[in-house]
């Protein structure tokens, strides 16, 4: 399962979206897109989304960190993690 995090150094939600994969020891791949316009454009056109962060997991786009926490907290993240 891949998983894909747009990030920016300084972002607090960011942190907080790589801290709870870190606590479910879920490996990801974090995406910077300080001062780089090409990956901020290709956030945007995957996404839709102008602010960060911005996960998939797998081919499945889960929005920004409310939208993390939101299946995290319904237990749903879980599953999500799980599928294959």
């Amino acid at each position: 399962m891949t998983i894909d995090i747009y990030t920016k150094a300084t972002c607090f939600y960011c942190m907080r979206a790589k801290a709870l994969f870190d606590q479910k020891q879920v490996s990801f791949n974090e995406i910077k897109i300080d001062n780089d316009n090409d990956l901020r454009n290709e956030m945007i056109k995957r996404s839709g989304g102008v602010t960060v962060p911005q996960v998939f997991i797998g081919d499945q786009y889960v929005g920004g960190c409310d939208d993390l926490f939101a299946l995290y907290a319904t237990n749903k993240l879980d599953e999500l993690l799980a599928a294959d």
